[in-house]
């Protein structure tokens, strides 16, 4: 059923979005590192860093927004487990590929589309930060809002054909 071309891509798809995980995991540990450095900062020594403290939130941002892919390969996405979890592989895979494509694309579809022109403005002026010392990259920081619609589909795509393919093997056992 899978061709080379489609084995390939799931691959490749879901490689990429391992390795952002990996990326992902060095962050959190940066996060950790930056917040326990601001934190003795300004109780030990009262010391403040306009710089860290938007670090923070441009390290937290990016967790969180490229993170949404991999918490979906991984199957980590909230749902309602009660009646998921007792559902044959059948439907769960049916369950799986309707959500992929009644939310998934079309979130993905909407975030790209309404974010594209928002992070177009930021980067005509290589927009900084409106704070003194603060940092110079926000519009580094709001691509990353283009990035994560591109991820989450590229994963979405993944899941649902994998699930397809449950769904073929299940339909092709059955009428043997």
């Amino acid at each position: 059923m899978l061709s080379n071309v489609h084995k390939k891509l799931i691959c490749l798809g879901d490689s990429l979005i391992e390795r952002v995980g990996n990326v992902l995991n060095i962050l959190m540990i940066a996060l950790v590192c930056v917040v326990i450095v601001v934190v003795i900062g300004r109780y030990f020594f009262e010391i403040g860093s306009v710089a860290l403290q938007e670090l923070t939130t441009y390290l937290h941002a990016i967790i969180f927004m490229l993170g949404i892919s991999y918490t979906l390969k991984h199957d980590g996405h909230v749902r309602v487990d009660i009646f998921y979890r007792n559902f044959s592989e059948k439907k769960k895979a049916l369950v799986n590929v309707i959500g992929g494509l009644m939310f998934i694309f079309p979130i993905s579809i909407f975030i790209g589309w309404s974010s594209w022109e928002y992070v177009l403005a930021s980067w005509s002026i290589m927009e900084t930060s409106t704070e003194n010392n603060g940092l110079p990259f926000t519009y580094l920081l709001k691509t990353v809002m283009l990035l994560m619609p591109f991820l989450l589909a590229i994963q979405g795509f993944i899941t649902v054909k994998k699930n397809l393919i449950v769904l073929y093997r299940s339909t092709s056992k059955a009428a043997e």
